[in-house]
């Protein structure tokens, strides 16, 4: 009689191909997966209100509906700001046509001395119609977002309606101390800790990044301010992706001065703000290393698109935690080295 019981390599091996038969299909529909992934998102940042309205006396019908009406207003006044200050650029583009001109006029000038000086005769100049035309055929893209925020906060306000129910049948099931709770538990934590000192590192860097700019005159500062806030979610990068427009219209206006000006700004904002953040969770130990960040963000990005470059480390956290749970696979997060990340610190002989 052949034995049908696999060995612990050919269950590995059986598991990775599970693995990528998963992310390929992920990959093929990735939409539904991105809706699903940012609900749980906002389902677990909306989660201590949540409870916190129900201790209040609150049912789960109102609190729910609380939560999605305070969602909702953020939301539209986030939109509305970031409409208003793109309204005002796309109106000062004429004006950025001549400042771009008389930039690459007084550049192509610089050349003459070295034999390039027949670059002044034809500047180069921005297309104002090309523009205008990317910014039409932004409508559709502008209407899939809102279709996708729609659906998002119809999936988040039937999560967290349910969510109450679905916590004490969990509770019912493992039972309230047992480790799957605990789990559970940390899981949420981590997110929670990680999206709320991102985004409030992100609305600092916006705040004082657009009222610098709108300190010494740059158009759009609001804009730029928000873009900041928005590219922030991404490691490393997104910081120094969201200063480029605001250098180059500071350029277009004050010349290489103003250029300057708003990279030191960019430099000391990141030096007085990302810092004490760092230091922040550095002490409440939560470290992933660099190189585990950037294959996050290559891979949830190729997987997701924007949303997956977004919340990359959200996304890999949870997958982590997911890992740990399993207990067969913890190796993993010990060779990537975020097992500290999931260590429980064991009690002093005086705790004890």
């Amino acid at each position: 009689m052949v034995s049908m019981e696999l060995s612990q390599a050919e269950r590995s091996l059986l598991v990775i191909a599970l693995i990528f038969i998963i992310i390929i299909a992920a990959k093929t529909t990735a939409y539904m997966i991105s809706l699903f992934l940012m609900a749980i998102i906002v389902t677990i940042l909306a989660t201590p209100g949540l409870f916190w309205l129900k201790k209040k006396g609150l049912s789960d019908l109102a609190a729910s509906l609380v939560i999605s009406l305070v969602a909702c207003l953020i939301i539209l006044g986030f939109i509305s700001v970031t409409a208003l200050s793109l309204h005002t650029v796309i109106a000062d583009l004429p004006q950025f046509q001549q400042d771009f001109n008389t930039r690459m006029s007084d550049f192509a000038a610089m050349l003459g001395p070295f034999g390039l000086s027949s670059i002044a005769n034809k500047p180069p100049a921005l297309d104002i119609g090309q523009i205008y035309t990317i910014g039409i055929g932004g409508v559709m893209p502008l209407a899939e977002a809102i279709t996708f925020l729609f659906f998002v906060g119809a999936l988040t306000f039937f999560i967290l309606l349910q969510l109450p129910r679905m916590v004490a049948h969990l509770e019912d099931h493992f039972g309230k101390e047992s480790h799957a709770m605990h789990n559970l538990e940390r899981m949420t934590g981590y997110v929670i800790d990680f999206l709320v000192v991102r985004t409030e590192t992100n609305f600092i860097h916006g705040v004082l990044f657009g009222g610098f700019l709108g300190v010494i005159g740059v158009h759009g500062a609001i804009l730029w301010g928000v873009l900041m806030l928005l590219l922030g979610y991404i490691p490393y990068f997104g910081l120094l992706i969201a200063a480029v427009p605001a250098i180059f219209f500071a350029w277009l206006q004050f010349g290489v001065p103003g250029a300057i000006a708003v990279i030191a700004a960019v430099c000391v904002l990141n030096f007085i703000v990302e810092h004490p953040i760092l230091s922040y969770l550095t002490a409440r130990k939560f470290e992933i290393p660099a190189l585990l960040v950037l294959v996050s963000v290559i891979f949830w990005g190729w997987l997701l698109g924007l949303v997956g470059i977004l919340f990359a480390v959200p996304f890999t956290l949870m997958g982590l935690l997911l890992i740990e749970a399993t207990g067969e696979f913890r190796w993993v997060n010990v060779a990537l080295g975020v097992d500290h990340l999931f260590g429980v610190p064991e009690e002093t002989p005086a705790e004890k």
